[in-house]
């Protein structure tokens, strides 16, 4: 049964990206075919790349106008803090969700291109042993030819001086010898290439292998910025903001660079995968026929084998020769002894040779090569190309995050020093308050809101059961020792006795009477009445 060959179809985004204009430094049309030492088609894959680099400089120009505007504006007032507060918490959060989504699509990325050059590195090993097979089989067979059996034949020329017939046996041994070397030399010499594959292939894989760290740390630096930033906004930390804002600017530019170099990179590999066959005759027309070309590229059963004459003939020298051999083996050995050892290194000779023969043949049929060069454009086209667009996704995704990023955290460091200066406007559910933090950690403070609070809450809500108020000089003295027990005896509770005993404490102070006028104006609210001291 016959199995179905494969075909190599350019993917529709490489048409896209070759379809981009191409232009050189001044400005003019370069042709998109794909021409690697031509000097205009490298300035339109460099002139792509300082697109990327004009967006940056436009980029950052818009920042820094935006920065000296807002520096430059004055403060606002205070009832617009908390839309402030909102717009910047929400930002923030959108910003760490694109950038978090853009890391996601660059590990895609990063990891296709990787899957993608190791494919092509695969590829080219094995095409370069099957070369290499060829080579070295063609160089083997051509030595034992035109020395080893030389030699012999010119041995047994002396022994058989006396023999016509089996001189003559020798000459046309030569002649089948001169046959198989003709067809050996007919076989493509591969070196005047003066590419060597396997050192292409592992030249690609050290590029690749930085490739891929460098961008693996750059996912990992924009994933750390994130981070922090939600931790600097958590922990009301301006350091850290100021921190995220310097990290934000060198990432904004690393995102614009990447940005450049995958899209000239992609750009110019699309521009081979669409017509890969064309540049590849085009580059081996000096020492490959256009039939042998063909044969390899496209490896289809309606194009002959150009090779099969020259090994048809070579198979058949090989075995005129074998039969000679056997001739004068079994006919001159007896009467020239000495003879018999040239004739059997003869025969091994043509023993290897067949060998050798037999795996030239497999060598040079096209479905191992094809194969591989088949594998080589799966892995750049498909997965490569595929993992550049993915890695210019996420430069986009990360230069839009970081700008955002950029023009929030001016704001928010605005909005924790206005809540630092701000002592009165405390709102402990702002995340942007420091003022909250520090309540957490001072227990006087946090002790006597909270008793207030709940005081007066639990009061507010029972508006229809009120209990009457007790006289201060029915509180007997074992009431005021329990109470000043409880609050440990800290000079900042003093005025308890104040309400009981009608006289005020050792440590009053004009902070303590506020303290207390603020109580008394609480409960006179809730119930209503006027509360006197007796």
């Amino acid at each position: 049964m016959a199995t179905a060959r494969l075909v190599y179809v350019a993917p529709w985004w490489t048409y896209w990206l070759h379809n981009f204009p191409h232009f050189n430094f001044t400005f003019q049309r370069v042709d998109n075919t794909f021409r690697p030492e031509d000097k205009n088609y490298q300035q339109s894959l460099v002139f792509l790349a300082c697109v990327a680099a004009a967006g940056l400089v436009l980029s950052a120009l818009l920042l820094s106008i935006y920065l000296t505007c807002f520096c430059c504006q004055r403060p606002e007032d205070g009832d617009t803090k908390r839309p402030d507060a909102c717009c910047v918490s929400w930002t923030a959060v959108v910003t760490g969700l694109i950038i978090c989504s853009a890391v996601g699509v660059g590990f895609y990325g990063n990891s296709e291109t990787n899957d993608g050059v190791y494919q092509l590195t695969y590829s080219l090993h094995n095409a370069n042993h099957t070369l290499g097979g060829i080579s070295n089989l063609v160089s083997s067979s051509l030595g034992s030819m035109e020395v080893g059996l030389q030699q012999h034949l010119d041995r047994l020329d002396e022994i058989f001086a006396q023999r016509g017939d089996y001189i003559q046996a020798l000459k046309f041994m030569g002649q089948m010898a001169d046959n198989i070397i003709r067809q050996l030399t007919g076989v493509p010499d591969l070196s005047k290439a003066n590419v060597d594959l396997s050192a292409a292939a592992d030249k690609s894989a050290y590029v690749e292998y930085y490739r891929w760290l460098t961008y693996l740390l750059l996912l990992i630096l924009d994933l750390v910025i994130c981070l922090v930033a939600c931790l600097g906004v958590a922990k009301h930390s301006r350091w850290l903001l100021a921190t995220i804002m310097v990290f934000g600017v060198i990432s904004l530019v690393l995102s614009w660079l990447s940005l450049g170099a995958d899209t000239a990179t992609a750009v110019g590999t699309s521009d081979f995968c669409v017509a890969p066959d064309k540049f590849i005759v085009n580059r081996t027309k000096d020492f490959l026929s256009a039939e042998v070309s063909h044969y390899y590229l496209y490896c289809s059963q309606s194009l002959p084998n150009p090779f099969q004459q020259s090994l048809t003939i070579f198979q058949r020298s090989l075995t005129t020769m074998q039969i000679q051999v056997q001739g004068l083996l079994l006919y001159s050995v007896p009467l020239f002894p000495t003879a018999e050892r040239d004739l059997l290194g003869i025969q091994r000779i043509l023993n290897q040779t067949e060998f050798n023969l037999h795996q030239l043949t497999a060598f040079l049929d096209c479905r191992g090569l094809h194969k591989d060069y088949l594998d080589a454009l799966m892995g750049v086209c498909y997965d490569g190309v595929e993992g550049l667009l993915y890695l210019s996704l996420f430069s986009l995704l990360s230069i839009s995050a970081f700008c955002a990023l950029l023009c929030t955290i001016p704001r928010a460091w605005t909005l924790l020093a206005s809540r630092e200066r701000d002592y009165d406007d405390i709102d402990e559910e702002d995340p942007f308050n420091p003022q909250s933090h520090r309540l957490a950690y001072n227990p006087s403070r946090v002790s006597q809101v909270h008793s207030f609070c709940s005081y007066s809450s639990s009061l507010g809500s029972q508006t229809s059961l009120q209990p009457p108020l007790q006289p201060a000089s029915s509180l007997p003295q074992s009431e005021y020792m329990n109470q000043s027990m409880l609050f440990g005896g800290s000079p900042r509770y003093e005025n308890v006795p104040l309400i009981v005993g009608g006289s005020p404490p050792p440590s009053y102070s004009p902070s303590m009477r506020t303290t207390y006028q603020s109580m008394t104006d609480a409960h006179n609210r809730h119930f209503g009445t006027d509360f006197q001291p007796v």
